[in-house]
Formats: C-alpha cells, sequence, structure tokens
C-alpha cells in the first residue's frame, strides 16, 4: 500500500463520486492529498477523514483561473512540491438541443469541464517541473471520445473532447521534462451526478452497457492510481476507457 509513497496530489471536485474515491485511495497507497471542491461541507467532512496529515481541503471555483495560484501555494506550503494532478471536477450542464442550447449554458459548461483543466495543468505543472517529474490525470468522458449516448448537451460533448486533445498536446509538449498526462473516458459511474443524468433512462442505461451494470467510482480509481504511480512511467498522451465496452459496440 505504497505505490505513491511521498508523493503529493492535487484532486480537483474531490467531496463526492469520483474525486472522493480517487483521494480514499491516494491516501491508502501514501499520498499527500489536496482536495478541493465548491462543496465545503462535505470538503471537510473528507479531509477529517482522511486525516489533517495526510489531507488538505480548499474551496475551490476551478472555473475561476485566479484560484488556482492560490491553491497550488497552499498546498506547495503544507506538503511540499505537487507531482500529481487529477483534474477530476465536472458538470454535465443542461439537457437541451443545440438550437435550445443557451451561450451562457455552453460557456458554462466549458468554464468547468474544459478551461479549468488548462488552468488546473499550468498551475501546476512549474511544481512538477521544480520535482523534476509529474503525472497528470485528466478525467474526460466516453463523451470524449463519442457523441451517441444522449449526454446532455453539445456543449458537454465538446468539452469532453477538449479535454482528451489538451491532454495529447500537453504531453507532447512536457514528455521531455518527465510529465506525463493522459486522460481518462469514464462510462455509467454510480456517482450522484450519472445517477441523476440517467434516473430517467431506467433500464435503457444498462442495456447500452456489454457488461450489464454501471461501474463503481474506484473501478475507475484503479486506473488513475495507476497512471498517477511510476509503474505508469512509460505511458503518456494516451486516453483510457472505463466503460464496460460500451465503445467496442
Amino acid at each position: 500500500m505504497s505505490r505513491l509513497l511521498n508523493k503529493v496530489a492535487l484532486i480537483t471536485g474531490a467531496a463526492r463520486g469520483m474525486g472522493t474515491s480517487h483521494a480514499q485511495r491516494f491516501v491508502r497507497e501514501g499520498a499527500k492529498v489536496v482536495i478541493t471542491d465548491l462543496n465545503e461541507e462535505r470538503g471537510v467532512a473528507l479531509m477529517n477523514e482522511l486525516g489533517a496529515d495526510n489531507a488538505l481541503f480548499i474551496k475551490q471555483d476551478v472555473s475561476n483561473v485566479h484560484s488556482w495560484a492560490c491553491v497550488v501555494a497552499q498546498g506547495v506550503a503544507r506538503f511540499g512540491p505537487i507531482t500529481i494532478l487529477v483534474n477530476n471536477a465536472g458538470v454535465l450542464g443542461p439537457v437541451a438541443q443545440t438550437v435550445e442550447l443557451s451561450a451562457e449554458d455552453y460557456a458554462s459548461v466549458c468554464a468547468v469541464n474544459q478551461h479549468a483543466v488548462f488552468y488546473g495543468m499550468q498551475a501546476v505543472i512549474p511544481s512538477m517541473l521544480e520535482a523534476g517529474i509529474g503525472s497528470i490525470v485528466n478525467i474526460s468522458s466516453i463523451a470524449g471520445m463519442a457523441a451517441n449516448y444522449g449526454f446532455p448537451s453539445l456543449a458537454y460533448v465538446a468539452s469532453k473532447f477538449a479535454v482528451r486533445g489538451m491532454t495529447k498536446a500537453a504531453a507532447i509538449e512536457y514528455g521531455p521534462r518527465n510529465i506525463r498526462v493522459n486522460s481518462v473516458h469514464p462510462g455509467f459511474i454510480q456517482t450522484p451526478m450519472m445517477v441523476e443524468a440517467t434516473d430517467d433512462q431506467g433500464g435503457d442505461a444498462l442495456a447500452q452497457i456489454p457488461l450489464g451494470r454501471i461501474a463503481k467510482p474506484e473501478e475507475v480509481s484503479n486506473l488513475v492510481l495507476f497512471l498517477a504511480s511510476d509503474e505508469a512511467s512509460y505511458i503518456t498522451g494516451s486516453e483510457y476507457l472505463v466503460d464496460a465496452g460500451m465503445l467496442a459496440q
């Protein structure tokens, strides 16, 4: 249980769902974690669960570019250089056809799902350069690979495709500096956000999944942990599906 021993990770959107699972798993594997979210109550509760020696919660709106410098500075002051970034925070946005989607709603989805990933990489990479090593895991979606599974809007699909592209660009740029960048593309995961999105579909959602079940968040965390760890030292610029075969069809 020491695959991340002496490493410091920053995980966004950590107050619930996959973000909580990632933080719990990372701490069990020896990491110190800086966890951020807008939900202060749940974020503080998670910090207390993980222990003050292992975790620092900071309330953050990831779409606010100015928040990132403060988060990184606090994390580095508490634990040392941040060498792992998990850009996990995300929103689904409104259910809307393209002609009905407002410019404001499109922008708000991209601000969290796309722009914040850029802000996070830009803010954390200097710490990784100082340490001489880094791993960035950007959480995209199967909607970043294909747009045919009834996701809420064009904005969500566009933002998740963008994450995939930014991941590859950053991987090429920073590979020579020993910083790896990969993207993870979950399918249907048992999280509050996904439950809200699939409630109306009922059994139709399960019918799309070859393995016939919704994944547990920890099944995504297993992959995120691997990519964050030194076990994935020769892996960068790649995308990984956690979709139970949905895109194999």
